[in-house]
């Protein structure tokens, strides 16, 4: 009965904010000044448009969300042969709730809430920002010189550290990645903090700052985090009808903290259900670890990323590129230890609206365990999609992965099959 009310209340919820944000001004769905839309109109945007012909005429209310399901026929295998069988079958449907709101001139809210994932059975908040593009607010044409380039962003909320988590499916908005699954080292993560950026031309730069925290509390630990540091500089043009060339440089530096989340910050859960570890809601994932053991005692640790991403698309040719380095250790170790994530994607998008494409994807992560020592693992992904609407799209791959240098169920693991993804994004 209590989850019953559960979902009645959500449902409740859901229609009574609908029905005031239809009295609003909310049916003019992409009419918010710098914003990017989560359907085939927001592919390949990367960060929030910094220019628009929008303008602003009240406040304004967006609600929107995402649903996605997929069918997945995978198998797995290990060196001691002791995996539990899997079966073809389809995983949980997964589903966001998002509000976009234009709050004055150049202000934008975003908030989003996770309704269905893998690893939690309540819906949640996954976090929100407030965006400021224009000191109009304070008044018409104030520091209209500074807001013409630079653009501000806080809040408990995803942080910009490189490309790929533009790429990503994050829960049930899964339009932006072409594939099913993300990265191996999927770097993601949900903080407190700010950032602030400034725009000339085809070149932009940010720097921010978060509290290193996941999980918020005023109580302080063992270990007292210090402040993340997080930078970006990039490169993107539209060089011509047919050419656009994009690059990007990040870094994500953590000096003391006894738990780092760039890479275990998503609890929404991988999209390869139950491989290799049933039950474990990151299977088919890696997270370089630079702090101790849950149980074990309390130490620092520390770790810099630095990851690079290019970007080129010709007409319907596109290919994206991933060169991380991530370092670190806890600091109870004598040295540290180091991690190289490589990936490219090739894909080519054809069709009058280039509703289809095909495309293949390599992904690579090496590096030096506490545990094992030297590892390895490789995916490879080929595939396609169609997007039947705007709205609605689907995808169709197969992917195999194996693991090499790993001890206990890892050791000589693999899996493959193929995955059947639909969405739904508005």
């Amino acid at each position: 009965m209590k989850s019953l009310a559960k979902y009645f209340t959500t449902a409740l919820l859901v229609l009574v904010v609908g029905a005031f944000s239809f009295n609003t001004q909310a049916q003019e769905r992409n009419d918010i000044q710098y914003y990017t839309p989560p359907t085939q109109a927001g592919l390949n945007v990367f960060e929030s448009p910094f220019t628009t012909n929008k303008t602003f005429d009240g406040v304004q209310v967006r609600i929107g969300g995402s649903n996605t399901l997929q069918f997945q026929g995978l198998r797995h295998d290990n060196d001691a042969g002791n995996l539990a069988d899997l079966e073809s079958n389809f995983n949980l449907a997964t589903s966001n709730l998002d509000f976009d709101v234009a709050l004055a001139p150049g202000m934008r809210m975003h908030l989003r809430t996770y309704l269905s994932s893998q690893h939690h059975a309540e819906a949640w908040v996954k976090g929100g920002y407030l965006q400021i593009d224009s000191f109009d607010f304070i008044e018409e044409g104030f520091l209209a010189g500074l807001s013409d380039h630079v653009r501000i962003k806080v809040g408990h909320m995803e942080n910009n550290y490189g490309d790929n988590h533009f790429r990503r499916s994050d829960n049930g908005a899964a339009m932006m990645n072409p594939f099913v699954g993300n990265y191996i080292m999927d770097s993601f993560t949900t903080e407190v903090g700010g950032e602030v950026y400034v725009y000339s031309g085809d070149v932009f730069g940010m720097v921010g700052l978060t509290n290193g925290k996941l999980n918020q509390s005023t109580v302080e630990g063992a270990i007292k985090a210090k402040p993340s540091i997080l930078a970006k500089l990039g490169y993107d043009s539209q060089v011509n009808e047919d050419l656009r060339v994009r690059l990007t440089g990040s870094l994500f530096n953590v000096s003391q903290n006894s738990s780092i989340y760039l890479y275990s910050g998503d609890r929404a859960g991988s999209r390869y259900y139950n491989v290799i570890q049933p039950g474990n809601f990151r299977s088919g994932r890696f997270a370089p670890t630079f702090t101790p053991p849950r149980g074990a005692a309390p130490a620092a640790g520390e770790m810099t990323s630095i990851m690079i991403n290019p970007f080129v698309k010709f007409q319907g040719l596109e290919f994206y590129g991933v060169i991380e380095t991530i370092s670190g250790q806890i600091k109870t170790e004598s040295s540290s230890r180091s991690f190289t994530q490589l990936g490219g994607e090739l894909l080519y998008r054809f069709g009058a609206d280039e509703d289809f494409y095909v495309g293949t994807r390599y992904n690579t992560v090496s590096g030096e365990t506490i545990n094992d020592g030297d590892i390895d693992i490789k995916r490879f992904n080929i595939g396609g999609g169609w997007f039947m609407t705007e709205n609605v799209m689907t995808k169709l791959e197969y992917v195999t992965q194996s693991y090499d240098g790993f001890s206990g169920d890892y050791a000589g693991a693999e899996f493959s099959g193929i995955m059947l993804e639909a969405v739904i994004s508005f």
